[in-house]
C-alpha cells in the first residue's frame, strides 16, 4: 500500500499502484486537468508510470520550470509527427529542448520555407485536436535500430548504434508517429496548444562540417496565450535592442571577413571601451588589486603544464618560431602565476591581488560567433588572488561586495547567485573540496543572499559562484564569477613560507565581474537600447547652432564644456535644426543642446534630452553643473 508524500507535506494512502494521474486526479479534477508529469522522488516521470512504493511526489503543470521543459520537449515530437505527415520522404534526427523552445534537426530533399512553415504549423494544430495519447515503449537496442531502419529513419538508427550493445531504450508513440526519447511527455497532444514556429536554420549532423546539411526548425511553447506573447514581444524589444544594429547607428564598431570574430572598434565605440576599463581600473585599485600584465604568446609548455592543452587545445591559436610551439593566450591564470613566482612569498605577503586586462584569443567555431557576445578576441576584467586556505570566505566576501557596486553603477539591480560543487572527477581531498564549498556557501550566507546550488557543476580544479544578471527584457547573463583553485598553484610550483616556516601552496581565487569587456559592453548596449547612463556615453554631449549667427558662440560653449572634461560634439553643419535633432538622437546622444540668437544674446542654451524632455533655456553655469553632478552620481 504505497503512501505518496505530497509537496505541502500532506500524504495520500493508496490500496495498490498508482500513477500520477490517479494521485492527481485524488488531489482534485482541476490538477488532473492541468498536470503533465509528475515527480517522484526527486525524478520527473510521466503520470502513466505506474508507482509502486512510497515516495515523495510533485504534480508537474505549465506553471512549473519543469513543466514547461515536457511541453517543450512534446512539442518538438509533435512538430516531426506533422512535418512526416507533409513530407514523408523527410528523415527526422534529433529535436531537443533550449531556452524558451526548442528545435528539430531534419534530412529534407527540398529546403523548407516560411509557406512550409506554416504549413507545418497548421498540421501541428490538427493533431493537437486529435488530442493523441502519448504512450512509452520499452524496446532493446538491437529491435529498435531494426524498427527505424524499417522505416527508413537511417540517422535514428545511427544514433541508437552510438548507445552501449544490451541497453533497452524507450520510444514515445502518437498516433503513427513514433520516436526515440527518454522522456517525460505530456499524456496527450491535446496539452500542446500554445507553440509558434520561428524560422529554418542549417546545421551539420552532430555539428560536424564534413557531414550532410540539415535544416533545423526553430520553435517555441508556452503553457499559456499570455505568456507566448510576453514572449514575442520581448523579441520584438530585443530585435530592436540588437547591439549590432545600435552598434552601427551609434557609429560604435563594426566586423568584417578579414578578421572573423575580432572587433574594429571606432573611435565612439572605443572611447566607451576605454571609460569602461578606467572604471574598472579605479575600481579594482581602490579594492586592493594591483594591475599587471602578461605576454600575448607564451610557449605551448606552459599550458600543458597547466593543464590548458589538454582541455583546451582545439580552442587555443598556436604559432611555430625557431622550431618552439607557442600558443596565443586563451586565458590569463596560467600568467599570472609566473608572477607570483617571481621572489620568495610569506603568508605575510597574503592574500596577493593581482588583475589584468588581459587580452585573450579562443578558436570559436565561426558558426557561433555573434556580434559582441562571441568573438575570438576579447578582454577580461580579470584577476587572480593568492591566499591561504583560511583566507577564502574573507576574500569571497569582499569580492562580492565589490561586484555589488560595478553592477549598481550600470543599472543592474537582479542578480542570480549560483555556487557550482565538486565534480565527479577533481582533484584535492574531500576535507579541501568542504572547506572551500563551505566558505563559498557561508560567504552568500553572510550577504543574505538567495543562491541555488548546482550539484556536481564545479571546475574540476575547485567550486565556484557564478553571478548572473538578468536585464530589462528579463533575460539572464552569466558575467561574473569568482573560482577556487587547489590545482594550479601547485602544478605550476606556486608556494609561499607559513607562519609554522615550512612551504606551502596559496589557493588560487580566479575571479571576474565584467567577465569580457566585449561581451559586457553588448549587454550594456541591449539593456539601455542604446540610451547609455550619461557618465559612460561616448558623447555625453552635442552643440548645435540654428544658423552661422550662432557659429562662435557654439564654438566657445563646446570649448567650455571640454574643459570641464566633458565629451562635446559640436555640429555646425548648414542643415536644418530638427534633423540635427533627429540625427543625434538616432546616435542616441544624451543631451542637445541647441543655440539660437535668443541663447546668445542670454548667454544660455536651450537643453533637450534624448527622451525628448525639454529642460528650457539654462546658463553655462546651471548647465554644467547639472552635467557633472549627474556623472559624478551615476545616474
Amino acid at each position: 500500500m504505497p503512501t505518496m508524500t505530497l509537496a505541502d507535506g500532506s500524504k495520500k494512502h493508496f490500496e495498490q499502484p498508482v500513477t500520477g494521474y490517479q494521485v492527481a486526479e485524488s488531489i482534485g479534477p482541476g490538477l488532473a486537468k492541468a498536470a503533465l508529469a509528475i515527480k517522484v522522488n526527486g525524478r520527473l516521470q510521466d503520470l502513466s508510470t505506474p508507482i509502486t512504493e512510497d515516495a515523495n511526489i510533485s504534480i508537474i503543470t505549465p506553471r512549473d520550470a519543469e513543466g514547461l521543459e515536457v511541453i517543450r520537449h512534446s512539442t518538438a515530437h509533435l512538430m516531426a509527427q506533422a512535418v512526416k505527415r507533409l513530407y514523408p520522404d523527410v528523415q527526422v534526427t534529433i529535436g531537443p529542448v533550449i531556452e524558451d523552445g526548442f528545435y528539430y534537426d531534419f534530412s529534407s530533399p527540398h529546403p523548407f520555407t516560411d509557406e512550409d512553415l506554416k504549413k507545418i504549423s497548421d498540421e501541428m494544430k490538427k493533431i493537437v485536436k486529435e488530442k493523441l495519447p502519448v504512450e512509452r515503449i520499452e524496446m532493446p537496442r538491437e529491435e529498435a535500430i531494426r524498427f527505424f531502419r524499417d522505416q527508413g529513419e537511417e540517422y535514428k538508427a545511427e544514433i541508437i548504434e552510438s548507445i552501449p550493445e544490451g541497453e533497452t531504450l524507450s520510444l514515445y508513440k502518437q498516433g503513427e508517429f513514433v520516436d526515440l526519447c527518454r522522456g517525460p511527455h505530456v499524456p496527450d497532444t491535446g496539452k500542446l496548444k500554445v507553440f509558434k514556429l520561428m524560422n529554418v536554420a542549417g546545421a551539420y549532423w552532430r555539428g560536424d562540417s564534413n557531414n550532410e546539411m540539415l535544416q533545423r526548425i526553430y520553435g517555441t511553447a508556452w503553457g499559456d496565450k499570455k505568456d507566448l506573447k510576453a514572449y514575442l514581444h520581448r523579441l520584438e524589444e530585443a530585435e530592436k535592442r540588437d547591439h549590432r544594429k545600435l552598434g552601427k547607428r551609434m557609429d560604435l564598431f563594426h566586423f568584417q571577413e578579414e578578421a572573423p570574430g575580432m572587433v574594429f572598434w571606432h573611435p565612439k565605440g572605443w572611447t566607451l571601451y576605454q571609460n569602461l576599463r578606467q572604471y574598472m581600473r579605479a575600481k579594482q585599485k581602490a579594492h586592493g588589486y594591483q594591475e599587471i600584465n602578461t605576454p600575448q604568446l607564451v610557449d605551448f609548455t606552459l599550458w600543458e603544464k597547466s593543464g590548458h592543452a589538454d582541455k583546451f587545445g582545439d580552442d587555443m591559436f598556436a604559432v611555430e618560431s625557431e622550431g618552439r610551439k607557442f600558443a596565443i593566450k586563451p586565458m590569463n591564470c596560467p600568467c599570472h602565476v609566473q608572477v607570483y613566482n617571481q621572489g620568495l612569498k610569506s603568508y605575510r605577503d597574503l592574500p596577493l591581488r593581482l588583475a589584468e586586462f588581459g587580452s585573450c584569443h579562443r578558436n570559436e567555431p565561426s558558426g557561433a560567433l555573434h556580434g559582441l557576445m562571441r568573438v575570438r578576441g576579447f578582454v577580461q576584467d580579470d584577476a587572480h588572488i593568492f591566499c591561504t586556505e583560511d583566507d577564502i570566505q574573507a576574500e569571497v566576501s569582499a569580492f562580492i561586495d565589490f561586484l555589488h557596486e560595478v553592477y549598481a553603477d550600470f543599472g543592474f539591480t537582479e542578480i542570480i547567485y549560483r555556487l557550482s560543487t565538486r565534480p565527479e572527477k577533481r582533484v584535492g581531498s574531500d576535507a579541501i573540496w568542504d572547506k572551500a564549498e563551505q566558505a563559498l556557501a557561508q560567504a552568500l550566507d553572510a550577504k543574505n543572499l538567495d543562491w541555488q546550488e548546482l550539484p556536481g557543476e564545479g571546475a574540476f580544479y575547485g567550486p565556484k559562484i557564478e553571478f548572473s544578471l538578468k536585464d530589462c527584457l528579463g533575460r539572464v547573463w552569466q558575467c561574473g564569477t569568482i573560482q577556487v583553485d587547489f590545482s594550479m598553484p601547485e602544478r605550476l610550483d606556486a608556494s609561499y613560507i607559513g607562519a609554522d616556516g615550512n612551504k606551502q601552496t596559496p589557493v588560487m581565487l580566479h575571479r571576474a565581474i565584467l567577465g569580457s569587456f566585449e561581451r559586457f559592453i553588448g549587454i550594456l548596449i541591449e539593456h539601455h537600447a542604446g540610451q547609455l547612463p550619461l557618465w559612460l556615453a561616448p558623447v555625453q554631449a552635442v552643440v548645435m547652432n540654428i544658423t552661422d549667427n550662432q557659429a562662435d558662440y557654439a564654438r566657445k560653449l563646446a570649448q567650455t564644456l571640454k574643459n570641464q572634461g566633458l565629451r562635446v560634439d559640436l555640429d555646425l553643419r548648414n542643415e536644418k535644426i530638427g534633423y540635427k535633432i533627429r540625427e543625434h538622437t538616432l546616435s542616441k546622444v544624451p543631451y542637445l543642446l541647441v543655440v539660437g540668437d535668443q541663447e546668445v544674446a542670454n548667454h544660455q542654451v536651450a537643453v533637450r534630452l534624448l527622451n525628448g524632455e525639454n529642460l528650457g533655456s539654462m546658463s553655462q553655469e546651471a548647465l554644467t553643473h547639472r552635467l557633472l553632478a549627474q556623472i559624478a552620481e551615476k545616474q
